[in-house]
């Protein structure tokens, strides 16, 4: 119960309630956006040096009217979530935006310009709630981490292999390019671009003709096979991203009849109250049913 007597359920549904109609209606998306876009826009601003030391202080103000606003938007959205906070914490999007508006509040990086240049940049990454196609680039780039770091690891042992085997053969003729590990794996790494890769064969066909064979295995593995791989990897994960956000939008469709649900609760849960309420104004005040039968009842002299 809060200090007027109202259930503390009902007052978070109503709280939450005001707030979601807020923060789902399309005027809100879009200043929201918008505000994203003009922080981005200071941040360019921002430097050139010649503007910042004629509008040091304006830029300031500014940038606290950002961080104000910004604030007002995590509490409204955190507010649509007063009735249900855990759902508000399973969002990874809210989460980022909740971590991008309190880091700013912190002495420590405050202090740091650097640190709040990067923090102030990541607000522009906050774009991608309001872009689905964009957000959907996002979450696969996320969850083709393991499959890339894979990738990493089989073409860390692949340069390796074939970095020793060149440096074995080509370091006494050609130092410039194969004198090290280092200078080998760098030539290869390159070349797994195929950019320069004629001039190497050439430079090879010089030592010996069986560099064609290198140079021919190492494009097929390098620049088909591994590249092909991350490219699947990559797809495979933007197709998990695209399920991803077609199940979110029929979890929100599925809620959406449950809202419904909450808000004729809450109207039982106020009718319920005040019920309660009438019955115990009436039970504080026993003796006036007596009394007004006595007034209504007729007297014996009129009965005759």
């Amino acid at each position: 119960m809060t200090h007027d007597g109202t259930p503390r359920s009902t007052t978070l549904h109503t709280l939450a309630s005001h707030c979601r109609a807020v923060t789902e209606a399309r005027w809100f998306a879009i200043m929201a956006f918008a505000l994203i876009l003009a922080n981005a826009a200071v941040l360019g601003v921002e430097t050139y040096a010649g503007v910042v030391q004629r509008s040091h202080d304006e830029l300031k103000l500014i940038e606290h009217g950002f961080l104000a606003l910004f604030t007002a938007e995590i509490l409204l959205r955190a507010g649509a979530h007063a009735d249900r906070p855990r759902d508000f914490f399973r969002d990874p999007w809210n989460l980022f935006d909740l971590a991008v508006v309190v880091c700013a509040f912190l002495p420590v990086v405050r202090e740091n310009a650097t640190v709040l240049r990067l923090l102030r940049l990541a607000r522009v990454l906050r774009a991608a709630r309001f872009l689905p196609q964009l957000r959907v680039v996002l979450v696969a780039v996320a969850r083709s981490v393991p499959g890339t770091m894979s990738f990493l690891l089989v073409g860390t042992l692949l340069l390796y292999v074939y970095a020793m085997v060149g440096w074995v053969f080509f370091a006494d003729d050609d130092p410039e390019h194969y004198g090290s590990l280092g200078r080998a794996v760098l030539t290869l790494f390159l070349l797994m671009t195929l950019d320069g890769l004629g001039d190497a064969v050439r430079a090879g066909l010089e030592i010996s003709r069986w560099s064609i064979v290198y140079y021919a295995s190492y494009v097929l593995f390098a620049s088909f096979v591994l590249v092909n791989v991350l490219i699947g990897v990559v797809i495979a994960s933007l197709d998990e991203a695209k399920d991803m956000e077609r199940d979110g939008d029929e979890v929100e469709r599925a809620e959406a009849p449950d809202t419904s649900e909450r808000e004729l609760r809450h109207r039982i849960a106020v009718t319920r109250q005040a019920l309660d309420d009438l019955e115990t104004s009436l039970a504080r005040t026993p003796a006036a049913r007596p009394h007004r039968a006595e007034e209504s009842a007729p007297s014996p002299s009129a009965r005759t």
